[in-house]
């Protein structure tokens, strides 16, 4: 379809406009729709260029500062309004909010809307398989061999899983791998005839060849299914054991997804429209067969009092909107693109309002906005979603705003940002690679930056992290709110996150982002190790720990490098700009698993990109690289790159012309990053997407 519907003295792109008026208000009794949201547009289009001017100000001014540096850095900061006073203590007033974000900790998934695959099983990762994860991976130490299943390695699966109930659900005597006969009786669980648990109320319910336990708020169903394989290796014939997994996942409009014009945003609406219905579906090929996948049901039990009882099936759905800062061809306004935020904002919001609690309970809709600079974006934010209440007929403060603490102005003025959205707020979350990337852009002036490996050991890395939870703890989030850690981006690499993400808890994070329902699966182990909210409270105690001078620092390079050195930098980043980019621009994939230059997966998304082509860019700046050299390294690993991609049919090779869109767009990345607004990739990638399409 295509074309547009001028309505309200909006351009409707056709497809939107049908979407909208047959699928996402179909139901709803909002006859005024479009005047309203064109009035909105037309109200706040101006104060959000206005907050986009404000930005350029500023960056214009701390370039100058860096230039011709007089005083102190931070008093400057204070001069010009950039860091901002620190409220008097307050508490946020959020509620209405669901269990899953204000009072039990485990792992969170964002996946591409844009993927009803990937979508679908997101929601249901809300139950993972602790033997299959454990099993598929390489969690017990080495990657597992393709083939029928292998006894000795379900043994040590058993034996793992066994010394995890240990310690989240110890017996009164002995241990799990002793454990002969499960049996519910009454209120209590019997344990080969007569030991139960060392504590009772651990144990939850029952039904059909399970039983159900639970420690520090997440479930635990142990299976027992004889005609499994592994059963016959277990002495209580156990079958599996399934955790608790994903307890909420984002459904991710921004960095994921490569969604430039109508044709991709309403792909992306109406997946997410159809998850809040309920009746998102997708049919999948496995083993030669056919088969639809479906939003899982919940879990019904007999609970320990003897009455029926069910357990959510589905992890909390959130969305992430995009930043403030893009404008979209789907729809314009006296001739100009609106901007994508308002759209989103808008069309989300009346998409959830299709929920009927099977997602959210208590009538909540989540929304994560990302990429917002301070407290008067995060302020103009919450006038937004007033403005969308009022449209759409809510009671005020329906919406729940997550906010991305991954801008160093958010990062700063946390406090501050939080106040702005006291009645909203139910999520601050950290991002250390969109943070490094606009460490790295707000300081473009100040010098070389260290290399990109170094930078998660300089100093204002740990006080961000520290910061993060002090003021989310100080703000009253606790028991209230998420105080979220970000993502592990090695999907193949159980092991050692098994041994490193455990960090995340123990900073007193009750949730963190995981790239898989397995990872999930693993991830939730470290929840039943670690009691958050004990962390929390021993923290709140402690006090703050980040100093703003830390927070300050910037991490300039203090050394000379090698010719060599400097070559495997550049080519580092030169590959990962390349991977990513060259799918995104040829096939629309906005988030995906990239051989790295080691030729080791990891997952890269539009962060990932804009840490990258910074780090060139500011290279290239202080003339540790100069435009030739960066632009070798990039037809070197072009070459590479279509070496690791030589097994996909869709794909197009790079080299040897080194003249397609993708490659030309990754390599303005690098040469071009210094005057991206922000230095957010969006701009330059959306506009060679745009140009893909149309060839």
């Amino acid at each position: 379809m295509s074309g547009f519907v001028e309505i309200s003295g909006l351009k409707v792109a056709a497809e939107l406009h049908e979407f909208v008026q047959n699928e996402a208000l179909k139901g709803l009794d909002l006859p005024d729709f479009w005047h309203a949201f064109a009035a909105l547009l037309r109200d706040l289009t101006p104060k959000n260029r206005a907050l986009l001017a404000h930005r350029v100000t500023l960056q214009a001014q701390i370039n100058a500062w860096h230039q011709a540096p007089e005083g102190d850095y931070a008093d400057f900061l204070s001069d010009i309004g950039y860091l901002e006073p620190k409220p008097a203590p307050f508490g946020i007033e959020t509620t209405n909010l669901d269990p899953e974000i204000a009072s039990i900790a485990g792992p969170q998934l964002v996946v591409p809307i844009t993927n009803a695959r990937f979508a679908l099983n997101a929601a249901n990762a809300r139950w993972g398989s602790l033997y299959d994860a454990l099993y598929g991976t390489d969690a017990l130490g080495e990657q597992p061999i393709k083939g029928p299943f292998d006894p000795a390695r379900g043994a040590r699966v058993i034996a793992w899983a066994k010394g995890f109930l240990d310690k989240a659900v110890p017996l009164a005597g002995g241990s799990w791998a002793d454990v002969t006969a499960l049996e519910p009786q009454g209120e209590m669980l019997l344990i080969n005839g007569d030991t139960g648990l060392a504590d009772p109320s651990q144990y939850v319910g029952f039904a059909e060849g399970r039983v159900i336990l639970r420690n520090n708020g997440l479930h635990i169903q142990i299976l027992q299914d004889a005609s499994a394989p592994v059963a016959a290796l277990d002495r209580a014939g156990i079958s599996d054991i399934i955790l608790e997994s994903a307890l909420s996942s984002i459904m991710d409009f921004e960095d994921s997804v490569a969604c430039v014009d109508a044709e991709d945003k309403v792909l992306a609406y109406r997946n997410w429209l159809g998850l809040m219905r309920g009746d998102l579906t997708h049919e999948m090929q496995k083993g030669g067969k056919s088969f639809v996948r479906r939003l899982a049901e919940d879990v019904a039990y007999t609970d320990a009092s003897g009455q029926p009882a069910k357990l959510k099936g589905r992890a909390l759905m959130l969305v992430r909107n995009v930043g403030h800062l893009m404008t979209t061809p789907a729809i314009t306004l006296d001739g100009e693109e609106v901007f994508e935020g308002l759209m989103d904002a808008m069309l989300t919001v009346l998409c959830a309002m299709h929920d009927t609690g099977a997602n959210a309970s208590q009538g909540s809709i989540y929304v994560v906005k990302p990429k917002m600079h301070g407290p008067d974006e995060v302020a103009f934010t919450d006038d937004i979603f007033s403005r969308v209440e009022d449209v759409l007929g809510l009671a005020r403060h329906t919406v729940k705003i997550g906010i991305m603490d991954e801008e160093r102005r958010t990062s700063v003025n946390l406090r501050a940002c939080i106040k702005a959205a006291h009645n909203r707020v139910a999520f601050i979350n950290t991002g250390f690679l969109d943070r490094t990337g606009d460490e790295i852009h707000t300081s473009m002036e100040a010098g070389a930056m260290v290399r990109k490996g170094e930078m998660a050991h300089t100093k204002w890395i740990a006080a961000y992290e520290d910061n993060n939870v002090d003021a989310g703890l100080e703000c009253g989030l606790q028991g209230r709110a998420q105080i979220g850690k970000g993502m592990w981006a090695v999907p193949d690499n159980m092991e050692v996150m098994l041994i490193k993400k455990l960090a995340h808890p123990k900073a007193g994070a009750n949730c963190a982002w995981v790239p898989s329902p397995t990872a999930a699966t693993l991830h939730a182990t470290h929840y039943h190790e670690i009691d958050v909210i004990a962390v929390q409270n021993r923290l709140k105690v402690a006090g703050p720990r980040a100093q703003m001078a830390d927070l300050l620092t910037i991490p300039l390079a203090t050394q000379n490098w090698s010719v060599d050195e400097i070559i495997a930098e550049i080519e580092n980043n030169a590959q990962g700009i390349l991977g990513y980019v060259v799918r995104w621009i040829d096939q629309g994939i906005g988030c995906s698993t990239v051989p790295d230059i080691h030729d080791i997966g990891l997952m890269e998304d539009r962060a990932t990109c804009r840490i990258s082509s910074q780090h060139l860019a500011n290279w290239l700046h202080h003339g540790v690289v100069d435009k030739a050299e960066i632009r070798a390294a990039f037809e070197r690993m072009a070459a590479v790159v279509d070496q690791q991609n030589a097994g996909d049919p869709l794909y197009t090779p790079m080299a040897p012309g080194f003249e397609g869109i993708a490659f030309t767009t990754a390599l303005d990345l690098a040469l071009k990053g210094a005057e991206q607004p922000s230095g957010y990739t969006e701009p330059l990638l959306h506009a060679g997407r745009l140009k893909r399409k149309l060839t």
